[in-house]
């Protein structure tokens, strides 16, 4: 039992419910492609379910709480430990969310659908499996476990060159693994040196006094290690090539939930455990967290293609992540967390509009070529929702994005003021992105003077009507009240900061 607290064991099926369902769609070699969706939305929605109702059970400020434990490899101390607090409370509602509206998105999916869905379930079930891994080495083998899928779902169901964004991406995470694996191996070994016992529990390690020149080679392994895949730059570059060419839902996953994993990792992995290598590193990271910003938000000013807008706003918005990782500031880290969730789902609903209610009803993402097509007047819900998305995605108060990215400049300017003006010039960057695009796809005047009838596109369907409807409104619910998600994530913001040394001074 986690710190003499009470075990809750519902958790648990948000990994185990799509890993059956998995199984089932595998082993069911007659199953109709409606089947599958039904089967495979029945499924999420019930672990979506768990997840909220794990939320609910949850005494925010209770801090760890044991979902289930058992010995697995003894002789090393690795243990099958599942456990939650408030922070990845946050992340199993964001999972849930994420989930269920990928597979509404999904609906159209007519190519080998058995296969497409059980690769979905296996990479929901991974990502359920790290938000509640307390024990580092479990963590690392269902963050691997969500990675693998990937690689197969944008390679056989993508488009725009699939395969070498397939294998960029998977190229990329498995250099970004290395690194970590090796931080892993290093705190294992060093761990069982302090304490004379072996140990991967999270808890136990972050309390151990680790040697600062220890901390000083073993913080930027597992900090940059899992930032590969947070897209923290420079090595973002597989994120907006892996988005443009993978089928929508899963870059829906991909920017909303498979990119937290790394920014998960580099929390739990390096700054709860090496506040001395934060500090020693911090104006480096900071940096580059800036650069992010500053680099996805300038790329994606001057992109022809739609999607690739949004792929690299998403590496922008990221950076907002990894910055208030490093602030060491209640603020900035409760901000990053609720940027985590914000991103989401908001990164979710962006790139559901424009791979799945333009690109597939318009067949092009170039920017030039849906300025004449008046898609304001033949799309008015995907024209409408992006609007709304935008303006959230941009800041506007009253959406998720406002209060994430005001807590993680309030951070950044405790821990380095210049980090928090120059964020600013970015999210001026991204208003003005966010603007061009708008503009050009959705509202942007034909140029002939005769532009002749708007062309005949299929309707929104209502599977994407409801999909849109749910994130906005997430994103909407967390904008007008912070504390629905702050409630569960400071508490233990506050605890961490107290485990690194630094007060937790809100």
């Amino acid at each position: 039992m986690a710190e003499g607290r009470s075990t809750l064991s519902l958790p648990a099926w948000t990994i185990y419910l799509p890993f059956l369902g998995m199984v089932v769609l595998l082993l069911w070699d007659g199953i109709s492609a409606r089947a599958a969706r039904w089967l495979t939305l029945g499924v999420l929605v019930l672990a979506a379910l768990v997840a909220l109702g794990t939320a609910v059970g949850y005494a925010p400020g209770s801090g760890v709480v044991e979902v289930t434990r058992a010995s697995w490899i003894p002789a090393l101390g690795i243990e099958y430990y599942l456990a939650i607090d408030g922070i990845s409370v946050v992340l199993l509602l964001l999972t849930g969310i994420a989930s269920v509206v990928g597979v509404l998105f999904s609906w159209n999916i007519e190519h080998r659908v058995r296969a497409y869905f059980a690769f979905y379930l296996a990479l929901v079930g991974g990502v359920y499996g790290v938000f509640l891994s307390r024990d580092l080495f479990l963590f690392f083998v269902f963050y691997e476990i969500a990675i693998i899928p990937k690689y197969f779902l944008i390679a056989i169901w993508g488009s725009t060159r699939k395969e070498y964004g397939a294998m960029k991406l998977v190229l990329y995470s498995f250099v970004g693994s290395a690194l970590a694996l090796i931080g892993v191996l290093a705190i294992l070994v060093m761990g069982w040196r302090l304490s004379g016992t072996p140990t991967m529990d999270l808890d136990l390690l972050a309390r151990l006094p680790w040697p600062r020149e220890f901390q000083l080679w073993a913080f930027p392994l597992v900090f940059v290690g899992f930032g590969f895949l947070a897209g923290l730059w420079p090595f973002h570059s597989w994120a907006p090539t892996g988005h443009v060419a993978a089928p929508t839902p899963v870059s829906m996953l991909l920017a909303g939930v498979i990119m937290k994993l790394g920014a998960y990792g580099a929390l739990r992995a390096g700054v709860a455990l090496f506040p001395e290598g934060v500090l020693a590193w911090r104006e480096l990271i900071v940096a580059l967290a800036v650069c992010g910003i500053l680099y996805g938000a300038l790329v994606a000013l001057v992109q022809q293609d739609f999607k690739f807008v949004i792929g690299f706003s998403s590496v922008s918005h990221m950076g907002f992540v990894m910055l208030g990782l490093v602030t060491l500031h209640a603020k900035g880290l409760g901000g990053a967390v609720l940027q985590m969730f914000s991103h989401g789902i908001l990164a979710g609903l962006l790139f559901g509009v424009v791979g799945r209610m333009v690109y597939d009803r318009t067949h092009t993402r170039q920017l030039a070529d849906l300025e004449g097509m008046q898609l304001n007047r033949v799309l008015p819900f995907a024209a409408w929702t992006f609007v709304l998305a935008g303006a959230a995605s941009m800041g506007l108060p009253g959406f998720s994005g406002f209060v994430a990215e005001i807590n993680v400049l309030v951070g950044a300017w405790h821990a380095m003021p210049a980090a928090a003006l120059w964020t600013g010039v970015g999210i001026l960057v991204g208003v003005a992105y966010t603007l061009r695009a708008m503009r050009r796809a959705f509202f942007a005047e034909p140029a002939l003077a005769n532009p002749g009838p708007p062309p005949d596109l299929p309707p929104i369907t209502l599977p994407e009507k409801i999909g849109a409807v749910v994130l906005l409104g997430s994103s909407l619910a967390v904008g007008l009240y912070p504390d629905l998600l702050f409630r569960f994530a400071m508490p233990d913001v506050t605890r961490l900061l107290s485990w690194v040394g630094k007060g937790g001074v809100l």
